[in-house]
Protein backbone atom coordinates (compact mmCIF):
# COMPACT_ATOMS: atom_id res chain seq x y z
CA UNK A 1 0.00 0.00 0.00
CA UNK A 2 1.47 3.30 -1.03
CA UNK A 3 0.86 6.10 1.44
CA UNK A 4 -1.91 8.45 0.38
CA UNK A 5 -2.79 11.81 1.91
CA UNK A 6 -5.64 11.16 4.41
CA UNK A 7 -9.05 12.30 3.26
CA UNK A 8 -10.96 14.85 5.30
CA UNK A 9 -8.01 16.34 7.16
CA UNK A 10 -8.69 19.78 5.75
CA UNK A 11 -4.99 20.42 5.28
CA UNK A 12 -3.80 23.30 3.19
CA UNK A 13 -1.62 22.96 0.14
CA UNK A 14 1.33 23.99 2.30
CA UNK A 15 1.75 20.56 3.89
CA UNK A 16 0.98 18.63 0.71
CA UNK A 17 4.08 20.16 -0.86
CA UNK A 18 6.38 18.84 1.88
CA UNK A 19 9.00 16.37 0.67
CA UNK A 20 10.89 13.49 2.26
CA UNK A 21 14.66 13.47 2.31
CA UNK A 22 17.32 11.45 4.05
CA UNK A 23 19.39 13.47 6.45
CA UNK A 24 22.87 13.33 7.89
CA UNK A 25 25.18 15.22 10.23
CA UNK A 26 24.39 18.70 8.88
CA UNK A 27 20.70 18.33 9.82
CA UNK A 28 21.32 17.46 13.48
CA UNK A 29 20.92 21.06 14.78
CA UNK A 30 17.46 21.31 13.14
CA UNK A 31 16.52 17.85 14.38
CA UNK A 32 17.73 18.67 17.91
CA UNK A 33 15.69 21.88 18.03
CA UNK A 34 12.52 19.86 17.36
CA UNK A 35 13.54 17.00 19.66
CA UNK A 36 14.09 19.36 22.61
CA UNK A 37 10.72 21.06 22.10
CA UNK A 38 8.84 17.79 21.69
CA UNK A 39 10.12 15.70 24.61
CA UNK A 40 10.82 15.99 28.31
CA UNK A 41 13.67 13.48 27.83
CA UNK A 42 14.96 14.12 24.30
CA UNK A 43 17.56 12.15 22.43
CA UNK A 44 20.99 13.77 22.45
CA UNK A 45 22.93 14.96 19.42
CA UNK A 46 25.18 11.97 20.11
CA UNK A 47 22.22 9.59 19.79
CA UNK A 48 21.46 11.01 16.36
CA UNK A 49 25.13 10.99 15.34
CA UNK A 50 25.42 7.33 16.41
CA UNK A 51 22.30 6.52 14.37
CA UNK A 52 23.84 8.10 11.27
CA UNK A 53 27.21 6.42 11.87
CA UNK A 54 25.49 3.05 12.30
CA UNK A 55 23.70 3.40 8.97
CA UNK A 56 20.21 3.70 10.40
CA UNK A 57 17.50 5.07 8.16
CA UNK A 58 17.13 8.79 8.94
CA UNK A 59 14.36 10.57 7.02
CA UNK A 60 12.83 13.98 7.51
CA UNK A 61 9.82 15.74 6.06
CA UNK A 62 10.73 19.23 4.83
CA UNK A 63 8.92 22.19 3.41
CA UNK A 64 10.91 25.05 1.91
CA UNK A 65 13.96 24.17 4.01
CA UNK A 66 12.03 23.76 7.27
CA UNK A 67 12.06 20.37 8.97
CA UNK A 68 8.49 19.46 9.95
CA UNK A 69 9.26 16.03 11.39
CA UNK A 70 11.55 13.03 11.12
CA UNK A 71 12.03 9.38 11.87
CA UNK A 72 14.97 7.13 12.66
CA UNK A 73 14.73 3.39 12.06
CA UNK A 74 17.14 0.50 12.45
CA UNK A 75 17.05 -2.41 10.02
CA UNK A 76 17.52 -5.98 11.14
CA UNK A 77 17.18 -9.32 9.35
CA UNK A 78 13.71 -9.23 7.77
CA UNK A 79 12.53 -6.37 9.96
CA UNK A 80 12.77 -2.70 10.83
CA UNK A 81 12.65 -1.10 14.28
CA UNK A 82 11.28 2.44 14.51
CA UNK A 83 13.41 4.19 17.12
CA UNK A 84 12.13 7.76 16.89
CA UNK A 85 9.25 9.44 15.06
CA UNK A 86 8.73 13.10 15.89
CA UNK A 87 6.69 15.95 14.45
CA UNK A 88 7.60 19.52 15.38
CA UNK A 89 5.12 20.72 18.04
CA UNK A 90 3.96 23.64 15.84
CA UNK A 91 3.00 21.16 13.11
CA UNK A 92 1.39 18.39 15.15
CA UNK A 93 -2.21 17.22 14.66
CA UNK A 94 -2.06 17.86 10.91
CA UNK A 95 -1.47 14.32 9.62
CA UNK A 96 2.30 14.64 9.38
CA UNK A 97 2.97 11.80 11.83
CA UNK A 98 0.76 9.59 9.68
CA UNK A 99 2.65 10.73 6.60
CA UNK A 100 6.05 9.98 8.19
CA UNK A 101 4.87 6.58 9.37
CA UNK A 102 3.38 5.82 5.96
CA UNK A 103 6.68 6.63 4.27
CA UNK A 104 8.49 4.17 6.54
CA UNK A 105 5.88 1.44 6.01
CA UNK A 106 6.12 1.90 2.24
CA UNK A 107 9.92 1.66 2.45
CA UNK A 108 9.71 -1.54 4.52
CA UNK A 109 7.34 -3.11 2.01
CA UNK A 110 9.56 -2.10 -0.92
CA UNK A 111 12.46 -3.79 0.89
CA UNK A 112 10.30 -6.93 1.45
CA UNK A 113 10.63 -6.73 5.22
CA UNK A 114 8.19 -8.79 7.26
CA UNK A 115 7.85 -6.80 10.48
CA UNK A 116 8.05 -3.24 11.78
CA UNK A 117 8.57 -2.90 15.55
CA UNK A 118 8.40 0.05 17.92
CA UNK A 119 8.10 1.07 21.56
CA UNK A 120 5.92 3.94 22.71
CA UNK A 121 5.40 5.52 26.12
CA UNK A 122 2.42 4.04 27.92
CA UNK A 123 1.15 7.59 28.52
CA UNK A 124 1.39 8.60 24.84
CA UNK A 125 -2.15 7.77 23.80
CA UNK A 126 -2.01 9.92 20.65
CA UNK A 127 0.97 7.99 19.30
CA UNK A 128 -0.59 4.65 20.22
CA UNK A 129 -3.74 5.66 18.32
CA UNK A 130 -1.65 6.64 15.28
CA UNK A 131 0.11 3.28 15.30
CA UNK A 132 -3.10 1.31 15.86
CA UNK A 133 -4.73 3.15 12.94
CA UNK A 134 -1.80 2.05 10.76
CA UNK A 135 -2.39 -1.58 11.75
CA UNK A 136 0.09 -2.05 14.59
CA UNK A 137 -0.86 -4.49 17.33
CA UNK A 138 0.23 -4.27 20.96
CA UNK A 139 2.37 -7.33 21.66
CA UNK A 140 4.02 -6.59 24.98
CA UNK A 141 5.37 -4.18 27.52
CA UNK A 142 8.84 -3.14 28.66
CA UNK A 143 8.79 -2.25 32.34
CA UNK A 144 10.49 0.98 33.42
CA UNK A 145 11.75 1.63 29.88
CA UNK A 146 11.48 5.44 29.66
CA UNK A 147 12.64 8.05 32.19
CA UNK A 148 9.72 9.91 33.72
CA UNK A 149 11.49 12.19 36.18
CA UNK A 150 14.58 12.10 38.39
CA UNK A 151 13.44 9.01 40.29
CA UNK A 152 10.67 7.31 38.32
CA UNK A 153 10.39 5.49 35.01
CA UNK A 154 7.52 4.74 32.67
CA UNK A 155 6.64 1.50 30.91
CA UNK A 156 6.82 1.15 27.14
CA UNK A 157 4.12 -0.46 25.05
CA UNK A 158 5.70 -2.74 22.43
CA UNK A 159 3.88 -2.69 19.10
CA UNK A 160 4.37 -4.66 15.91
CA UNK A 161 3.12 -4.35 12.35
CA UNK A 162 3.13 -7.44 10.14
CA UNK A 163 3.99 -6.22 6.66
CA UNK A 164 2.07 -8.81 4.68
CA UNK A 165 1.03 -8.09 1.13
CA UNK A 166 -2.60 -7.28 0.53
CA UNK A 167 -4.43 -8.59 -2.52
CA UNK A 168 -2.74 -7.53 -5.73
CA UNK A 169 0.20 -5.99 -3.91
CA UNK A 170 3.73 -7.39 -3.44
CA UNK A 171 5.01 -7.81 0.12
Amino acid sequence: MTWRWPQGLGLGVRYREAQFETWAQAAIPDIMAIEQLAYSHPWTAGNFQDSISSGYRCVRLCLQGETLGYHVAMRGPGEMHLLNLTVAPDHQRRGLGERLLGELIDHCKAEHLQTLWLEVRQSNQAAQALYAKAGFATVGQRKHYYPLDATRREDAVVMKLELQATQGEPA
